[in-house]
């Protein structure tokens, strides 16, 4: 049975998911106590992998075949004392073998069903499609827009065997399942949920997608202008990768140790980090000797600066950036990578040197804070897996032993099930105009991506949250104002000084006033603060507070107070290096906020659970995830390790195509596609015009073969055959068709009713730049409402109505902001130009 102390306890699941997000699902809310039955076919799982070792742990298997009377039969008897129920195969097809989840929830309104299928229902051009994890991102731009340096190396598409499709899709459907089950608690009823793969890949991707009409030039990175320079001179982009690591900010790029290693430095765009990096360089000072003079104020229009550069801001001007790189390149021969980590650690700097996935599972630190952890399983033995990905102060110690996989009878699931206390639940008429947050006040102290954009997903379901910002900016407007365009939707802004004496009063007020509190902070700041658990309970005894940070876990580790963003996580847990392919070439993975954002949707997790437990039992909790802690999941195909494993060989570098000659890319008459096929789907390739014979071809000829015939027709014509033959394939779109083929005029709904892919475009948007971004449409609810968050207000917009909502008069008000304890905006201009 499962620890009694953890948030989900007594919380009964059935698994029917297959693959890596539906069992994931499962996964995370057994690892939180939730009592999980996952159903197999007699044949066993449709994904024979070690990794279903990691996500069927704390799970007992029973082996159902629903395609007889019996078997579903007993479905249905496990079904019946469920109170969430999962499902990740094509729209309908579950259904057809007997499992209605509309029928089911008309019996018991209690219940909460979650459907993750690749492509949504109401998608009729794709819900069909053999969705596997490369088909969905090569449907949503995934491989074509693979980051900066492969457009200017002229990589296109790249592959990547990273299932950034199934692990946004995952931390979706398991926050939305659990904020619906803390919902339930007020209303008894439960809810039918969909979240399709492709509408999360997109939602995560929502910092690329975004399009911003006549962006000011500071905005754009130097790569970026080098981008537009050949495209529109009709310049070849076959830059070399040492050329395009020149093209980058001295404060964001790699650089090589004295023991060959390769140091990720990202500390730009902050007012104290960038100076502090020079600092311990012993650069600062010699660079100021050189004439170095800086603009404090970033935030003025650039024409209005006393000197046109500034350390805190990006992109420098080149001579600048090209001697301050230099100089940086020769220190740090000085150090090993392991030595510069200590040093740029304490100090506070963010960085971190890169290691292969290999060494993060083995890493001490990795070990120490329960980001890797040990299962015996019944069939690898002694295993390392990924540890949990988010969980509460109070319960996350036992969370550290997981019980291994189990195949049970019938008989011992239901008896399992049996075994839990019995809940009745007041079930009242469903209100439709609800959101599963309405009423639940938040306050939001974070900053960059991960954070934010928890609050912003929380707002959705209702939520009214306060965004709290200092009131001088520690980032850059190219950190606060174009990510805050997305994070900041739905949000009301307030710039308040919380150091000062008469800003902590205001503080302690805000505090007081809400039910969540959210940071993405270490434990150090946390305290620095007074938001550690026994301030805070002296400040607001029932509030919930959510921690995010780099590298924390659920035990402290050497570097759980280090300083990072995504990209650390990304040099440390191995997925630069797989990205480049080399120790010498490391490079960011694809996109902005790739793990940020799931971290965003963990936090909400964290939350929601809390959330389940307060009103379960009347404790506030304090719900904590991190960056490092999602690395695990974005790697879970491969991420373990145990006696006996295989190569970590896994696909990795720019000139990845694919698995082998049935999973790659091809080039059609016109254009890339991809092609995810398997033995099993030969005979069905057999019937494919000009794929005749395909069966015969010796393996080792096979590639060649497909792409021979593959050339000679366009990829529209093949996709069509593929999908009529049932074989999986895709074209490889741009993110940039994609939003360009499915974007309306905002028209106040969540798009939800878009099919796999929507986009809103504001034309009255308050920046006064029209914005094209992609909407909160992957949580499909048929309860709980959506809503659709109006624009990101301009930063301090709304101080002085919070204020007054916290009884402060406006002459105190006044009196506050001449003192510069709070403002009502850091620029006369919502972006600055």
């Amino acid at each position: 049975m499962r620890p009694s102390t953890l948030p989900l306890f007594g919380v009964k699941v059935v698994d029917f998911g297959q693959y890596i997000a539906g069992p994931a699902v499962a996964m995370i809310l057994a690892d939180l106590g939730a009592t999980v039955v996952h159903i197999d076919p007699p044949s066993g799982p449709l994904w024979d992998s070690p990794a279903n070792a990691t996500l069927n742990r704390n799970k007992l298997i029973v082996s159902i075949d629903l395609k007889t009377e019996e078997g579903l039969s007993r479905a249905h008897t496990l079904i019946a004392d469920a109170d969430i129920v999962i499902e990740n195969f094509r729209p309908g097809v579950l259904s057809r073998l007997g499992v209605d989840f509309s029928s089911l929830r008309k019996t018991r309104p209690a219940l909460t069903t979650v459907s993750i299928p690749g492509f949504a229902s109401n998608d009729q051009l794709r819900r069909e499609w053999r969705a596997f994890e490369a088909v969905i991102g090569a449907s949503s731009g995934l491989f074509t827009d693979m980051g900066l340096n492969r457009v200017l190396r002229g990589i296109d598409p790249s592959f990547s065997p990273l299932p950034l499709a199934s692990a946004y899709g995952t931390m979706l459907a398991v926050s939305a399942a659990l904020l619906a089950l803390q919902a339930r608690e007020r209303s008894g009823v439960g809810d039918q949920i969909e979240v399709p793969l492709a509408c999360a890949v997109m939602e995560g991707l929502a910092y690329n997608s975004i399009s911003i009409d006549q962006l000011p030039l500071r905005y754009k990175s130097p790569r970026e202008r080098e981008i537009a320079r050949r495209r529109e001179s009709g310049l070849p982009m076959n830059l070399s990768y040492q050329e395009t690591q020149e093209l980058l900010d001295p404060f964001a790029r790699n650089y090589k140790c004295k023991d060959g290693r390769m140091f990720f430095v990202l500390c730009s765009a902050h007012k104290h980090h960038t100076r502090r990096c020079l600092q311990v360089l012993g650069l600062y000072d010699e660079l100021l000797a050189e004439g170095l003079v800086e603009e404090m104020n970033t935030y003025l229009s650039m024409r209005d600066w006393r000197s046109d550069i500034s350390l805190s801001s990006s992109p420098l001007p080149k001579s600048w950036a090209d001697k301050i790189a230099g100089r940086m390149k020769t220190v740090f021969l000085t150090r090993t990578a392991a030595e510069w980590e200590d040093i740029f650690g304490e100090r506070r700097i963010p960085a971190a040197p890169q290691r292969w996935l290999q060494e993060w599972i083995r890493d001490d630190h990795a070990e120490r804070a329960g980001l890797m952890i040990k299962v015996d399983d019944p069939v690898y033995g002694r295993m390392t897996q990924p540890g949990p990905v988010a969980w509460l102060e109070e319960s996350g110690e036992v969370m550290l032993n997981p019980a291994p996989r189990r195949w049970v009878a019938f008989d011992q699931a239901v008896a399992a099930f049996s075994s839990l206390p019995v809940r009745q639940l007041s079930a009242r008429k469903a209100d439709r105009s609800a959101g599963w947050l309405d009423g639940v006040r938040v306050l939001d102290l974070s900053n960059v991506i991960a954070g934010p954009h928890s609050g912003c997903y929380l707002a959705r379901f209702g939520a009214e949250v306060i965004k709290l910002d200092p009131a001088s900016p520690l980032f850059d407007s190219s950190i606060t104002v174009i990510y805050g365009m997305t994070h900041m939707r739905g949000k009301r802004s307030v710039l308040l000084d919380i150091e000062s004496s008469p800003g902590r009063k205001v503080f302690e007020r805000l505090v007081k006033s809400v039910d969540v509190v959210i940071w993405n902070a270490t434990d150090r700041q946390v305290e620095r603060v007074g938001l550690d658990p026994q301030s805070l309970k002296s400040l607001n005894p029932d509030a919930i507070f959510c921690q995010l940070d780099c590298f924390g876990g659920i035990r402290r580790g050497p570097r759980s107070d280090y300083l990072g963003y995504e990209n650390h996580v990304q040099a440390t847990t191995g997925i630069m290096l797989r990205s480049g392919g080399s120790d010498e070439t490391p490079e960011e993975y694809a996109h902005v906020g790739t793990i940020d954002v799931m971290g965003g949707f963990s936090a909400a997790l964290g939350v929601a659970a809390a959330l389940y437990q307060k009103a379960r039992t009347g404790r506030a909790g304090r719900a904590r995830t991190s960056l490092s802690a999602l690395a695990g999941l974005l790697q879970i195909p491969f991420c373990y390790d145990y006696a006996g494993r295989g190569p970590f060989d896994e696909p990795a570098g720019i000139n990845s195509k694919g698995y082998d000659a049935l999973n790659r890319f091809y080039t059609a008459s016109d254009r890339s596609l991809l092609l995810s096929a398997s033995e099993r789907d030969l005979p069905r390739l057999e019937g494919v015009a000009r794929l005749q014979g395909v069966a015969d071809v010796p393996k080792e000829e096979l590639t060649a073969f497909l792409a021979h015939a593959i050339a000679k027709d366009s990829a529209e014509n093949w996709i069509s055959a593929f999908n009529t033959a049932g074989v999986g394939a895709a074209i490889c779109e741009s993110i940039a068709a994609i939003r360009s083929g499915h974007s309306r005029l905002a028209d106040g709904a969540p798009g939800t009713e878009q099919g796999s892919y929507a986009f809103s475009i504001f034309r009255d948007h308050p920046s006064g730049h029209v914005l094209t971004q992609v909407d909160h449409y992957a949580v499909r609810s048929t309860v709980g409402k959506v809503y659709a968050l109006p624009p990101a207000e301009q930063y301090g917009a709304s101080t002085r109505q919070v204020l007054q909502k916290l009884q402060y008069r406006d002459s105190e008000i006044d009196a506050l902001s001449g003192a510069k304890v709070v403002s009502e905006g850091w620029s006369t201009e919502y972006l600055p130009t």
